[in-house]
Parts: structure tokens; C-alpha cells; sequence
């Protein structure tokens, strides 16, 4: 993979991004790489870097006129994401759970399973305090440097990225339907954001869980930050096999997660102050990557999950050969990586789905393109000729199959996007193997 840098100062630190996003898909969704500093690091598909244009003064990469209700530029207060096109303003809490019940499955020495998950929810428009931060500095720094991004200036670059939902805001009147979002292996839950925004504006609430260390770093209540152990023990094992297997335990460990947080949820006695305007009725989950793994290991395990999305996800944990009790699952993914043939374990899910089904791919696109990484990149002066779908149009994808999957199984909402084939969409391709 050739990757362009516009606007990059010359030197090191362009041959540590080059050397960082260099890899492929070995594991049909994971790579086993050198990092820029030759330690190997596990990457999910293509680990795609943040880099900025300028550390000083970062410009904009225009993105290709489409036409699409979003845009991508960098404001005069820094980065910031598309904003969302639903009609409800958007709100956002954080909660940080344990679960009593489970040792950690990564650092049983650590105690308790821990979750710090994000939630976006319909809010009243004009209430709220400010804007939500979309990454503590804290996440940033390591996720940049396990991609050969250490200048000290450019976690805060990413760190400071503008959001559209506030902190402290009154939910809007109602009961919604929940998704829950569960990110790559390895990477933070806010690169999940700019989707997470979309569907609270269009009346979900949205839950989106960091797993402990199951991330680059994750920034605990207390200012700890968790390592990813669960990266670790991927690297140390001696080949293909013994890879897959853990990350099958990945998959499997955030199912439980999930059923958990469903608990806290939607349970007797709710975490969340604002949990009465979820319908625990509709719940949803979709995920990147092994988050997509996740989505289906959760429906197999919890029968209160009614639909799911795999975003560009290999299946190292199966779909069960009986099914998933006919619910509708859909399968989002790159041309490159996810077409037919491509990813083996995609064909072997395919007849295993038994509910209303969607195999899509995408042309152009990387294994980010369906989250906030190319919306980042982009403003930041980003070029990677091997997934050459611009932002806008990463982002005007993403949210409406996604959004339009979810209306239809969560609401009985005619979706005439999953049909077929739409002009509006001509890089998205309609599977049927």
C-alpha cells in the first residue's frame, strides 16, 4: 500500500506513518505487523493512521463534490465531524460499569470486567452544557503512537475533535429504540462517534462500550489508563490458529459484555438516569470489525438483541449453524476484503443467516470507512490511494444503510434502500452468493 501525505513535513515521522498503515489483512480482518518502532503489533485489517497535514496548522483535503448533506473541513476551532442530519438535537452521557459478577478475562489480577460506555440520545434542543469531548488526550496519544504517530502535538490534534452532542442535555420526550456499538479490536469506542451522533439525531439511544484492555488505552474515571493486554496476548501466540482463537475469545467476551450492560440498561434498577426513554423492546447492536464479530456472538447469545451490523468484520467466532432464531442481520463491508470469496468466513455466515439478510459492499473504500477515521484523516491532509472513497461519501454511506437496516428491523419502516441497487449509492454492490 502506497500512502500520500499532503502538506506533511518530510522525514521520520512520514516513514513511521508509511510503515504503519503498510499492512494487510493477513487474518481476513486482522494483520500481524511491524510498527515503526519493529515491535510487532496486531492491526485490525488495515490499521489506518491519523496523521496531521501540519502539526501546527493543519489544512484541509477537499473532498470530491458529491452532492452529499455533509461536509468535511477544518473549522477556525480545529477538527470537528459531519453534523448529523436526523431532526433531534443530541445529547451524551458516560457511565462507567463493573461487572461483579466476571474477572476481567485479560488481567484476571485487575479484578472485575469494567466498561466505559457512551451514551447518545435524543436530547431537547437548546438544553445541555457544552459540546461533549470526543477522545480523553490520554486515548489519543497511545492509539496514534501504536501507528508510528508520536509528535507530541497530535493527540491533541485528535483529542479536540469538535462533537455535535451536550453534555448534561434533557432527553427529548418519548421511548427509543437502543443500538448498542462495539468498535475494532484495539481501538478506541469514540472513532464510532460521528455514527453514534447519527442515530441518536434520528431517535435511537445509543450505547457504545470500551472493553477493558481491549483497546490501544483506555482512560479510567480515576485517570488510569488500561493498556491493551488483550493485543498482547494476540501477538505472543505462535501462529494463525492460536490468533484466531483468541480473538474468537474476543468476540464471545464482548457478548457477555454487552448482555451485561442490556442488564444495567434495561434491568430493575437502571444505571443510567435517562434509561426510561429506551424501549427495551428494540434493541439493536452494530459493530467494526470484531465489534461486528461481537454483534453477531451477541445475538446468539442473548435473545433480546432483535437485529445486527457487522461492519467490516471477519467471523472468528461463527454464527451457530442453527442461526440467529430468524432475526435480520446485515453485512457491511469493503469490495477489497469482503467481497464473495474474499473473506471465507463471510460466505459460511451467509448461509447461515436465517432472518431478513443484506450483503453490501463498497467500492473504493478501506476497512474505516465506516467510522470517524476518514472524516479525521481527511482534514488532516490524509491520502491513501488504496481506499480512495472520500469522507463525505464514507460517512453519507454508512449512515444511511445503517440507519435505513435499523429503521426497518427496529421499526417496521420501509427501507427501500436495502431493495436494490440506488443511483444515489452506485458504489454500493448488492450480494447474493
Amino acid at each position: 500500500m502506497t500512502i500520500s501525505l499532503r502538506n506533511r513535513r518530510a522525514g521520520a515521522a512520514a516513514t513511521a506513518t508509511a510503515l504503519a498503515l503498510a499492512s494487510l489483512a493477513a487474518l481476513a480482518g486482522t494483520a500481524t505487523s511491524a510498527s515503526a518502532s519493529g515491535r510487532a503489533t496486531t492491526a485490525t485489517a488495515t490499521e489506518a493512521a491519523l496523521a496531521p497535514a501540519s502539526a501546527a496548522a493543519p489544512k484541509a483535503v477537499s473532498p470530491a463534490a458529491s452532492g452529499d448533506p455533509v461536509s468535511v473541513s477544518v473549522s477556525v476551532f480545529g477538527l470537528t465531524l459531519p453534523r448529523p442530519t436526523g431532526p433531534y438535537a443530541t445529547g451524551r452521557d458516560t457511565l462507567f460499569l463493573t461487572d461483579h459478577g466476571r474477572a476481567d478475562p485479560w488481567v484476571p489480577a485487575a479484578g472485575p470486567r469494567r466498561l466505559l460506555v457512551s451514551l447518545h440520545y435524543p436530547a431537547r434542543p437548546g438544553s445541555g452544557g457544552e459540546p461533549a469531548p470526543y477522545m480523553p488526550e490520554a486515548e489519543a496519544r497511545p492509539m496514534l503512537a501504536q501507528r508510528g504517530l508520536d509528535d507530541p502535538e497530535w493527540p491533541g490534534l485528535v483529542a479536540a475533535t469538535r462533537t455535535h452532542s451536550r453534555t448534561a442535555a434533557r432527553p427529548a420526550p418519548g421511548r427509543f429504540p437502543l443500538v448498542l456499538l462495539s468498535p475494532g479490536f484495539g481501538t478506541p469506542r469514540a472513532t464510532l462517534t460521528g455514527l453514534a451522533e447519527e442515530l441518536a439525531s434520528r431517535g435511537y439511544v445509543v450505547a457504545t462500550a470500551d472493553h477493558a484492555y481491549e483497546s490501544t488505552g483506555t482512560e479510567l474515571p480515576d485517570g488510569r489508563v488500561l493498556p491493551c493486554a488483550a493485543c498482547d496476548e494476540v501477538d505472543a501466540q505462535p501462529d494463525e490458529a492460536g490468533r484466531r482463537k483468541v480473538l474468537a475469545a474476543v468476540a464471545t467476551g464482548r457478548a457477555a459484555d454487552f448482555s451485561f450492560l442490556l442488564d444495567r440498561l434495561t434491568g430493575p434498577r437502571p444505571a443510567w438516569r435517562h434509561a426510561g426513554t429506551i424501549d427495551p423492546r428494540r434493541v439493536g447492536m452494530a459493530g467494526h470489525s470484531i465489534g461486528g464479530n461481537a454483534a453477531a456472538s451477541t445475538m446468539a447469545a442473548d435473545r433480546r438483541v432483535d437485529a445486527g451490523v457487522n461492519m467490516d468484520g471477519a467471523f472468528f467466532e461463527p454464527v451457530p449453524a442453527r442461526g440467529l432464531g430468524r432475526r435480520p442481520f446485515l453485512l457491511l463491508g469493503t469490495e477489497a476484503g469482503h467481497a464473495p470469496g474474499a473473506d471465507t468466513s463471510w460466505d459460511e455466515v451467509w448461509g447461515r443467516l436465517d432472518g431478513f439478510k443484506r450483503w453490501l459492499t463498497v467500492r473504493d473504500s478501506g476497512h474505516f470507512t465506516f467510522t470517524d477515521t476518514p472524516v479525521i484523516g481527511e482534514q488532516l491532509g490524509i491520502v491513501d490511494p488504496g481506499a480512495p472513497l472520500s469522507a463525505a461519501r464514507s460517512t453519507t454511506i454508512t449512515r444511511a444503510y445503517v440507519t435505513a437496516f435499523f429503521d426497518r428491523s427496529l421499526r417496521g419502516r420501509p427501507a427501500r434502500l436495502l431493495d436494490g441497487p440506488a443511483p444515489a449509492h452506485p458504489e454500493v454492490l448488492f450480494r447474493h452468493p
